[in-house]
């Protein structure tokens, strides 16, 4: 019987490795015929920018050694992984994010998260579109568009709009990495998220996340938009699969002093922790109570079909024995206002903001120039291109001039670029005061709760600001864009806890899959014969 790859899982991969029921070397090709049946053919979903040429060789020597005496095997042995588009590889792919300004940059050292993932026996299958610069080049950019890469499309829902924006969007900024999981473009997908661009591609493309605490995972090596707030994190179809991946990028890194903090705090085996039972008792929160009108952000928002979703979360945790508790975040109001952000002016002609100044993120204004001339004099010293001021040069330079403009690059470009501006030590202050001891912290310690359910990436801005974990899960189906029909298309939720509570948002997450089976593959990525 020919050996089926749609929604394969990290374990039974591995499981029919080790039968010889298949190779590595299949794996590899089957993965890529895949990729090119259904990403750059079929419904274009365009999630993978580039196939890595050596992947096929790697996957040869994995296979010559599995069956040979001594050869350490983890659960990664000989798994094809992609990566987002803005991890280094010293392989000879560029690490481009996503940029033609960097369309060659070549890394001369792999980043620390693509290196364990090597120890671990890994295949590097390539690496995954993305939106541009992580979604940080300019204000209302579509998620999943990048100049060098292209529209990343939904695999549930691939129409786009007279101007080839998507209806649905795929979700950014790691939407490659999301989609190709999706689609079973490879085992599993590793992206990144700033705020929200792991959690929020996660819940479009019925994947399961984890948005680890910063410093559980190294940020050397990744392209960075704000250190304080940067990491990566596994994309799966399984909870089991993103605790597995998450064990292998997990990691103390000399070049990432924030992992200092994990020495102890790393278990052996993130599957341990899960638990069928995993929500029998906790005290999950839910902030959506309207009698607190300033802080009631989340639930407000939600579209009809959206709140019928959550309405019936909330209500299925109960039955599985979880505690909820109905209380707003303290400062749920104030994250994201006066003396947090700046005022952008918008360019994009796409923009419904267009001749607007919009609020933006100070803290990731200021930390991305200076983030980005630190990644390229480590990781690409001889590159053409050395500071964020290049990057906009070479983007006025362009033939086709950047169709979404570059409002944010400028934006950041207009900073010192050494972290010094009062302004910027405030604003990363008054973030920090008001997500953490404020908010998060506060709402912990009143209710006595173990994490905190938010609709599906809503919760990314306070969780993003305080470091703190977070885990994506999907749970829903939509069928409908502001009042337009669509095919279904997922919808997900997120669970955010304390720093350093990974394992307890697993147990949740898995308690919550295994009763809820939601997850099902896109009907424009089939079984190929």
């Amino acid at each position: 019987m020919p050996f089926r790859l749609v929604e394969q899982t990290i374990e039974s991969l591995q499981a029919a490795l080790e039968a010889r029921e298949i190779t590595s070397v299949d794996l590899v090709r089957a993965y890529a015929a895949r990729i090119a049946a259904f990403d750059r053919g079929g419904a274009g979903l365009n999630s993978v920018r580039e196939v890595n040429p050596a992947a096929l060789a790697i996957a040869r020597r994995r296979d010559r050694l599995r069956f040979r005496p001594g050869t350490r095997k983890g659960p990664l042995y000989g798994i094809p992984i992609l990566l987002k588009d803005n991890i280094a590889t010293a392989d000879g792919q560029a690490t481009t994010a996503g940029s033609p300004a960097l369309a060659h940059a070549l890394a001369v050292r792999d980043a620390h998260v693509a290196a364990r993932l090597r120890r671990a026996g890994a295949i590097l299958l390539g690496k995954a579109n993305l939106t541009e610069f992580a979604n940080w080049t300019t204000v209302g950019m579509p998620s999943g568009y990048s100049a060098l890469g292209g529209q990343v499309l939904n695999p549930y829902a691939p129409a786009v709009d007279a101007d080839g924006i998507p209806i649905v969007p795929p979700g950014g900024s790691s939407s490659g990495s999301a989609v190709a999981a999706a689609a079973n473009l490879a085992a599993a997908t590793v992206g990144t998220e700033t705020a929200g661009s792991l959690l929020n591609p996660a819940c479009n493309n019925a994947l399961v996340t984890v948005k680890p605490t910063v410093g559980l995972v190294s940020r050397a090596g990744i392209l960075p938009i704000a250190a304080s707030q940067d990491t990566a994190g596994p994309l799966a179809r399984t909870v089991r699969d993103a605790a597995i991946l998450l064990g292998a990028l997990a990691g103390y890194d000399r070049r990432d002093p924030a992992t200092l903090a994990v020495r102890g705090r790393i278990p052996a085996d993130y599957t341990a922790f899960l638990d069928p039972n995993g929500l029998a008792g906790r005290r999950i929160g839910v902030p959506s109570d309207p009698a607190d009108a300033e802080n009631d952000i989340y639930w407000r928002a939600l579209a009809p079909d959206q709140r019928r979703i959550m309405d019936e979360v909330v209500a299925r945790l109960e039955t599985l024995g979880a505690v909820v508790v109905k209380a707003n975040i303290p400062t749920a109001g104030r994250i994201g206002g006066p003396g947090a952000m700046i005022e952008v002016p918008v360019t994009n002609p796409f923009s419904p903001s267009k001749g607007k100044r919009m609020p933006m993120p100070a803290v990731l204004i200021y930390e991305f120039k200076h983030g980005l001339a630190a990644y390229l004099a480590d990781y690409v010293p001889d590159g053409p291109v050395r500071t964020l001021k290049d990057v906009i040069a070479a983007n006025d330079a362009a033939a086709v001039p950047p169709r979404f403009g570059q409002d944010l690059l400028l934006a950041a470009e207009a900073t010192r670029g050494d972290l010094t501006e009062p302004a910027y030590h405030a604003a990363r202050a008054l973030d920090l005061e008001l997500s953490r001891p404020q908010g998060l912290d506060a709402y912990f310690d009143r209710w006595q709760l173990d994490a905190v359910l938010f609709p599906a990436a809503l919760g990314n801005g306070i969780a993003a600001r305080a470091g703190y974990p977070s885990v994506g899960v999907p749970a829903g189906w939509r069928h409908e864009v502001e009042g337009r029909p669509t095919p279904p298309y997922p919808y997900g939720i997120s669970f955010t806890g304390r720093a350093w509570s990974e394992p307890t948002l697993l147990a949740i997450a898995y308690a919550w899959e295994q009763a809820n089976p939601v997850r099902q593959p896109p009907p424009t990525a089939p079984e190929l014969a």
